[in-house]
């Protein structure tokens, strides 16, 4: 049969993705309580986001690099601290902070209020990371710098052990 032009079939449009108040993963790290708001399954894993809702006084994670995505965090409320080498920033509400691999950082919460922050993840594959810590972390167990620099080197991430 030549000649015959051959079409496929037309391809479905991507699906959109709606996460309502009370929709998304829960992810429970200590005192910081976040939700997946986009864990890459609906982005082919180019984009993650989670909100983090820190409670007062919430210490971070020690400072650390990736060397392999671009994390971004927007105050939605409170106060964040973040310190990035040696310098603090101190975010309020509206304030974004974008930090590229290989810059080392940390953030936490030192105030006496609740800070909620939404985080971008690119490539998205770092979600799994929070994942895997709340295994780690399952049952109050404490998460020594070990097992926390163990999980973190599976996602191309270090701690800034310069700066502790």
């Amino acid at each position: 049969m030549t000649g015959e032009t051959k079409t496929s079939a037309p391809q479905p449009a991507p699906a959109v993705s709606v996460v309502g108040p009370d929709d998304g993963e829960t992810i429970v790290l200590g005192t910081t309580h976040m939700r997946v708001l986009e864990d890459g399954s609906h982005t082919a894993h180019r984009l993650g986001i989670a909100e983090s809702v820190l409670a007062p006084h919430t210490p971070g994670p020690p400072q650390h690099r990736h060397s392999q995505h671009d994390e971004g965090f927007y105050i939605v409320s409170g106060t964040v601290r973040f310190t990035v080498g040696n310098k603090d920033y101190d975010a309020t509400t509206g304030t974004l902070v974008m930090v590229p691999p290989g810059i080392p950082h940390t953030f936490a919460n030192v105030t006496d209020q609740p800070a909620v922050m939404l985080s971008t993840f690119t490539p998205a594959l770092y979600v799994q990371y929070f994942r895997d810590l709340q295994k780690v972390m399952a049952g109050g167990r404490a998460l020594t710098p070990e097992a926390g620099a163990h999980v973190m080197s599976r996602y191309a991430t270090e701690p800034a052990a310069d700066l502790t």
